[in-house]
């Protein structure tokens, strides 16, 4: 909190500071945060069940091996130890040199990425189990980032308080190829002001091309229904430019166009490879936020592509097989 009001002073206007978590929470609200915890147990629930399944199966296979290894001669069980020894060389192998390719790839990104900021100022507004949502969102950001053929450079600004400690329990979060800031981003890219961009459905700017120069912003938080309009009031307030994305030229929403830092982090992304925004969007946004009528839309027309595909494919089969008539 003391920073998010001691960077005030590079604001035109005044955020608003005051203590959020002491305001009384509406019945929605409360219904919300009951749900949560209720969704938290059953996937602490699960978590339980699926560990005690992994360690069935361990069990079992260990005591297959031992049956296996007893079944055989000394000579036969010796080639097969080694056997084993060396596919899992291989593996360790092949992991090792796909780690290298991302720390190379990212490394790369630093130069000549997209530069994307995920803003962690919000952490006041959400509950602890909102917190731990948002830290899986950013694990799985990274991870998509590592696995992108085009990856971005990703920032996280204002890392401090209980996101930052939750950020820092991460394993290998300190091996991390990405920009971790206890600053705001305000202050961290002061002398990049003009090219941030923060990304906010509330903006009347339509976000038509990624421009490589540019620094985008994606507000770090969860529940966005209870703080309407706040990322684009911070960034009025704070003088930068504001964009969103094209969903509403490609597809019709069932609901709100608030979308997860994931699927945001994902769907640019995507267009980062693709050039193509329906593309980036039928693939990263989930059916059940599109309406029925565009979901099926883009069933028919991915439908028609594949059978397309599927008519060159037989069309270039059968002229390999006509007979050259010699």
């Amino acid at each position: 909190m003391e920073d998010a009001c001691n960077d005030q002073k590079t604001l035109e206007t005044p955020l608003d500071c005051s203590p959020k978590r002491n305001q009384p929470l509406s019945k929605n609200a409360q219904k919300k945060i009951l749900k949560q915890q209720k969704f938290e147990a059953k996937k602490a629930e699960k978590k339980a069940l699926i560990k005690e399944q992994k360690q069935r199966q361990a069990e079992r296979k260990r005591k297959e091996w031992e049956e296996k290894l007893a079944s055989l001669s000394e000579e036969e069980k010796q080639k097969l130890i080694e056997s084993r020894k060396e596919m899992r060389k291989e593996r360790m192998e092949k992991r090792s040199e796909e780690r290298e390719r991302k720390i190379e790839k990212l490394t790369k990104a630093k130069e000549n990425g997209q530069n994307i900021v995920i803003d962690l100022e919000f952490a006041h507004l959400m509950t602890e189990s909102e917190i731990h949502s948002l830290v899986q969102q950013i694990m799985y950001c990274y991870a998509v980032n590592g696995r992108s053929a085009s990856p971005a450079h990703l920032w996280l600004t204002g890392c401090q308080g209980d996101m930052g400690s939750q950020l820092r329990r991460l394993p290998g979060f300190d091996k991390w190829i990405i920009e971790k800031e206890d600053r705001s981003y305000i202050e961290a890219l002061q002398d990049q002001k003009e090219n941030l961009v923060y990304l906010t459905a509330d903006s009347e700017t339509v976000l038509d091309e990624l421009d490589p120069k540019k620094i985008y912003i994606v507000g770090g938080l969860v529940d966005r229904n209870r703080w309407k309009g706040l990322t684009m009031k911070k960034a009025e307030e704070q003088g930068i430019q504001t964009a969103k994305l094209p969903i509403g030229n490609y597809m019709k929403m069932s609901s709100s166009q608030v979308l997860t830092v994931n699927q945001v982090i994902e769907i640019l992304l995507s267009f980062s490879e693709t050039k193509d925004w329906k593309t980036s969007f039928f693939q990263v946004i989930p059916q059940r936020k599109r309406s029925e009528a565009d979901s099926e839309e883009y069933r028919a027309e991915d439908r028609e592509v594949n059978e397309e595909k599927n008519g060159e494919s037989e069309r270039k089969k059968k002229c390999i097989e006509v007979p050259s008539g010699n």
